[in-house]
């Protein structure tokens, strides 16, 4: 995959995960020990709600979140005005444009299953690049195309339920006609990481949430056994890619 590949054609906007989900704290934990330390700003590319952004906010002397929903960024706003954070919090709203900070500005750019739906993935590389210090640190996860379902959904034909399994697996054009977002190999999301000028210095495969398996107890069977540790070696028991890259 490279950074001029096809665009799915029902590309879709991503919903956030919500204030709670058993992922955003299983990202936490994985993201949290490849940050700077000390680290100053931390920008959030694509923060949506900013739910996983707040999870942060104990690592990093201020945060900021830029993304293209003004109603996302004022729940943002409004979370971190709830902790007492307002003062440390900003959030941004980006047109689909650059970025509104100035070069070099921040200690650590992170984006959380967001560039599978922008329009120019290389653009928006680019943009977290300018935005960074030298050394600084990029984390960023994507989907993972060997998981058994389309993590976002397909709208295919005659089919109303869009989680059909395999759909991931099929040859990327035909995956990109139905598919709401694009899916990355890992070595496809480093090749465009490094592509943007990155030295990529860390992958991981994050396991299956389980956030949307029905039912609690189900959640939490699936939790304690394939799905127990944060991290995976086999690519099918994976949903994101994760990639920590410095400037």
């Amino acid at each position: 995959m490279t950074a001029d590949a096809a665009q799915p054609d029902h590309l879709a906007t991503g919903v956030p995960a919500g204030a709670g989900q058993f992922v955003l704290e299983r990202r936490r934990r994985l993201v949290a020990p490849l940050l700077p330390d000390p680290c100053g700003l931390l920008l959030d590319f694509g923060c949506g709600n900013g739910a996983q952004t707040l999870h942060f906010a104990d690592r990093c002397e201020r945060l900021v979140g830029v993304d293209i929903s003004e109603e996302y960024l004022a729940d943002f706003r409004a979370a971190a005005e709830g902790r007492g954070l307002a003062g440390r919090v900003e959030g941004l709203a980006t047109g689909g444009g650059p970025i509104p900070l100035a070069d070099g500005m921040a200690d650590v750019v992170t984006s959380f299953t967001v560039l599978e739906h922008v329009p120019d993935e290389a653009a928006a590389l680019a943009e977290m690049h300018r935005v960074l210090k030298p050394g600084g640190r990029l984390v960023l996860t994507v989907p993972n195309r060997w998981w058994v379902f389309e993590t976002h959904g397909a709208d295919l034909p005659l089919l109303p339920w869009n989680r059909v399994p395999l759909v991931s697996w099929w040859p990327r054009a035909l995956h990109d006609k139905w598919a709401r977002a694009r899916i990355y190999r890992r070595r496809d999301i480093v090749r465009l990481v490094e592509g943007a000028g990155f030295r990529v210095v860390h992958t991981d495969r994050l396991t299956a949430p389980m956030d949307m398996l029905p039912g609690a107890s189900l959640r939490r069977l699936a939790r304690r056994t394939l799905f127990g540790p944060d991290r995976t070696s086999v690519p099918f028991l994976a949903t994101e890619i994760l990639v920590a890259a410095e400037r």
